[in-house]
């Protein structure tokens, strides 16, 4: 049988002020009934979960999992990508990432900062109190304004950007450690985690964190241009959680990975429903099941063209026929012989 689970659903493109997605209960039965089996849930929603709570209460947690449970599914894991954002911004981002934070924090960097790592803190306790062992976040971004090297980058800084960031998360890392929680950081460009070489460059400054791991998503691949099969071949112990998210990239002579500053609907890399873009998810299954993926198949729903609903609805079917159950046995077995060492010698022509 195979060991991944699903399918799953990220609820964070979904929460919203009307029904049936502005409770946990309105939101699950939704999604139970589309067939879902398991919901990733955003943190700062909060008609979802009060996150200060779930931190403090194993019984509200237990409440938690209950209203799910009597729809259906069970709760995945808990996102933390906005406050994740915020432990490490670049000044010149500031007013973009304010929206971010409570509006009491808006223009006080130094204390939106403190919030996000102590909304860390409390995701690590509440992840223990619901029983779960990853954590999706996003890392942030000292570096990002200097990706493209011009003007070149002074020698010494990328080194100095990515110390600073593991010293902002190793506090947390920890704690996550003391939680039994692996951090699952979502590899995306803007933040100063976006490929394969930047984990390794934080990895290593982390001193190999255990808890410091991957949130595998090929769609931000795509768009970057790499390898993201190969990926999952070099990094397949790192990776702990995995976004079912499709993407498409059509180059023209007018705009590349870049994008033009263009709109969604108009840049060459595009997010697509699932089955509407160009990733080879039976290449991407295959390789999860080759390594003994044992999380969950989570959609992500983000398409600059169909309707959110029927991308949710569309996804449980995709992700069912793509979920691989392994084989027990060799194809070959029926042919195989018993042997000995004194077999295998004769057959070697040793004896």
């Amino acid at each position: 049988m195979s060991k991944m689970k699903g399918p799953a659903i990220f609820l964070a493109q979904f929460a919203g002020p009307e029904a049936p997605f502005n409770t946990l209960h309105n939101i699950t039965k939704w999604a139970g009934d589309l067939g879902y089996k398991g919901v990733q849930v955003p943190t700062w929603e909060p008609g979802l979960i009060d996150l200060k709570l779930a931190s403090e209460s194993v019984d509200y947690c237990d409440e938690l999992k209950s209203i799910c449970a009597a729809n259906g599914v069970e709760i995945t894991e808990l996102s933390t990508h906005l406050q994740g954002q915020l432990v490490a911004v670049h000044p010149a981002y500031d007013e973009l990432f304010d929206g971010f934070a409570p509006p009491e924090l808006h223009g006080k960097p130094q204390e939106r900062q403190k919030w996000a790592v102590e909304q860390l803190m409390m995701s690590a306790k509440a992840s223990k109190n619901l029983g779960l062992t990853a954590h999706v976040t996003f890392p942030g971004a000292l570096l990002w304004h200097t990706v493209y090297p011009w003007p070149q980058r002074p020698s010494g800084l990328v080194e100095a950007g990515f110390e600073e960031l593991a010293k902002r998360w190793l506090p947390i890392l920890d704690a996550f450690d003391d939680a039994g929680v692996d951090v699952c950081y979502e590899i995306h460009p803007g933040e100063d985690i976006h490929d394969g070489v930047t984990f390794e460059r934080f990895l290593e400054a982390t001193g190999n964190h255990p808890r410091c791991n991957i949130l595998y998503d090929p769609s931000h691949f795509i768009l970057q241009q790499l390898d993201y099969v190969q990926f999952i071949d070099i990094y397949h112990d790192r990776i702990k959680m995995f976004h079912v998210k499709d993407a498409e990239f059509n180059p023209t002579g007018r705009s590349g990975i870049y994008g033009g500053y263009q709109g969604w609907k108009d840049r060459p890399g595009r997010f697509r429903s699932l089955g509407d873009g160009q990733i080879d998810f039976k290449a991407i299954f295959s390789q999860l099941a080759k390594y003994d993926f044992d999380g969950w198949a989570v959609l992500e729903w983000e398409c600059c063209l169909k309707h959110p609903e029927d991308g949710a609805r569309e996804g449980v079917d995709f992700i069912n026929e793509h979920i691989i159950r392994t084989t027990e046995k060799a194809f070959d077995d029926f042919a195989g012989d018993a042997a000995d060492e004194d077999s295998n010698k004769r057959i070697l022509g040793l004896k």
